[in-house]
């Protein structure tokens, strides 16, 4: 039997599900949701298809001592829904800044989840920092709503590569100062 790893991460709760270190255990759950293209589509490193292991790895990544990213899973069983409902990330960029990313499974789509997920690891600040940054798909409205609604301010017009599709797309930059 393998333990779970322990992180050194703050469980962050809203009135609807808790922001949870990710476990080894969630890796089925992710795996179904990020290996479905609506997903992994408007994000810029998710694969797909999604390469066996590629799930495990992205966990063991997460949990190690060094890691330069922290991610929490989108936990609903406390209101008789799933146990992954998505999943939230700050990627340590500079001094006190970082960069949130966040997807949500399609079933939870315009439910809110990704908007209270935001807002509660905002309040928290984790990481403690100064500028929280974010990069959203242009094609992706809905989660550029989630961003403004919180707070975030946009910077400008830019372009990331997209492994879902092998391609190029143009995002919109924003950002949150903290004081």
């Amino acid at each position: 039997m393998k333990l779970e790893t322990i992180v050194n991460q703050p469980v962050l709760e809203t009135e609807r599900f808790d922001l949870r270190p990710l476990r080894a255990s969630d890796a089925g759950l992710i795996a179904l949701h990020t290996g479905d293209l609506r997903v992994a589509q408007f994000t810029s490193s998710i694969p797909h298809p999604l390469p066996p292991g590629t799930t495990e790895a992205f966990i063991a990544r997460v949990q190690a001592e060094n890691r330069v990213e922290d991610a929490w899973a989108m936990d609903g069983s406390k209101s008789g829904s799933a146990e992954v409902m998505g999943v939230i990330s700050l990627t340590r960029l500079d001094d006190d800044q970082s960069e949130v990313g966040y997807w949500v499974a399609p079933a939870f789509w315009n439910s809110g989840v990704a908007s209270e997920a935001l807002q509660v690891l905002v309040a928290a600040n984790p990481q403690k920092n100064r500028t929280i940054f974010a990069t959203v798909q242009q094609g992706n409205a809905a989660s550029a709503r989630v961003l403004t609604n919180c707070g975030f301010q946009y910077l400008g017009d830019a372009e990331s590569f997209s492994v879902a599709r092998n391609s190029t797309v143009t995002t919109w930059t924003y950002s949150l100062k903290r004081n």
